[in-house]
């Protein structure tokens, strides 16, 4: 990895694919001294208060050309300053009251400290780009293996994506994805098997990381293997990337998410416990005992137009 300065010192956006890390990541990047976690403001089902936008879908393609509606609330969110009108609306219940309230005394503490945010954000991966250009975002993007990702869809029940969210973003699909349209409009027209929906999945977000890497060298690209094999250089090269200090307090947390033994580490960000990988180096391997030989074979041979810019013969 470029242990270059980013050069950059605006809110950081740290993205991939879904199921890549990116909640481990941000939250890490997170305990540096000065930041703040901001958890998917291009979520669909993100609270309003969080950010006042409404994306028309999850994985919303962004550019400067449809930028109108969205410029606005992201700079609120990123300013932390909590959409209190839009969030007293949307209250039904007792429980959304307490939520609203828990989330504005988050925002107005990091405003009042001047927090730099950590957006994680894997919805937000098509529109990397366009957050980088307009609001000054040094980009982390985290690559994971094929049978990792599809073995994680898998184990957690996501293997029914609606791919017509692709298909129906026209300039997405010309501009980025254009190698897959036929594909990604068979698979939007029918009910794929799970396997292929990871596979498909896998190789649309990665050809488009594929580009972002072509075209950023500037930019952070770490493989998840590579940050969980070793975790403390990897995030201590990250944070001297950014500008940010990895503490004393930072490293011991960086420990305490990454090390081993014992059950998944629990993290409270945003008021939400959010899971968070405790032994970080036998997650490297888990999907060989999560999927059959036959099943890796699958994905290596239906990935096999993308991984290998990313990895080796060896690593299968």
């Amino acid at each position: 990895m470029d242990t270059r300065p980013s050069g950059r010192s605006g809110p950081v956006l740290v993205t991939g694919s879904h199921r890549s890390g990116s909640t481990w990541v941000g939250a890490v990047l997170a305990l540096a001294p000065g930041a703040g976690y901001l958890h998917e403001p291009f979520n669909t089902r993100t609270r309003k208060g969080v950010c006042d936008v409404r994306f028309p879908t999850d994985l919303t393609y962004v550019t400067r050309r449809n930028e109108a509606p969205y410029v606005g609330p992201l700079r609120d969110t990123l300013d932390w300053r909590y959409a209190l009108a839009a969030e007293t609306r949307r209250l039904r219940t007792p429980r959304d009251l307490a939520r609203m309230l828990r989330d504005f005394a988050y925002f107005e503490t990091m405003r009042r400290r001047g927090a730099r945010p950590i957006m994680k954000d894997p919805l937000a991966l098509f529109s990397a780009e366009w957050l980088s250009e307009r609001f000054d975002m040094p980009v982390v993007v985290i690559i994971r293996h094929p049978a990792a990702f599809a073995a994680s869809l898998m184990a957690v029940g996501w293997v029914k994506f609606p791919f017509r969210v692709l298909r129906d973003q026209e300039s997405l699909m010309r501009e980025r994805l254009a190698p897959f349209r036929d594909e990604v409009a068979a698979a939007a027209a029918g009910r794929p098997e799970p396997l292929d929906v990871a596979v498909l999945l896998w190789r649309t977000m990665h050809h488009h990381i594929r580009l972002l890497r072509r075209d950023h060298p500037d930019w952070i690209f770490v493989r998840h293997e590579d940050l969980s094999l070793d975790p403390a250089a990897g995030f201590r090269a990250i944070y001297a990337r950014l500008g940010l200090d990895f503490s004393t307090g930072a490293e011991a947390g960086v420990g305490a998410y990454c090390g081993t033994g014992g059950p998944l580490a629990k993290l409270s960000l945003f008021g939400v416990r959010r899971a968070v990988v405790r032994d970080s180096r036998a997650n490297v391997r888990a999907w060989r005992n999560r999927l059959t030989p036959a099943q890796v074979e699958a994905v290596r041979i239906g990935a096999a137009d993308v991984w290998p810019d990313f990895y080796a013969e060896a690593d299968w």
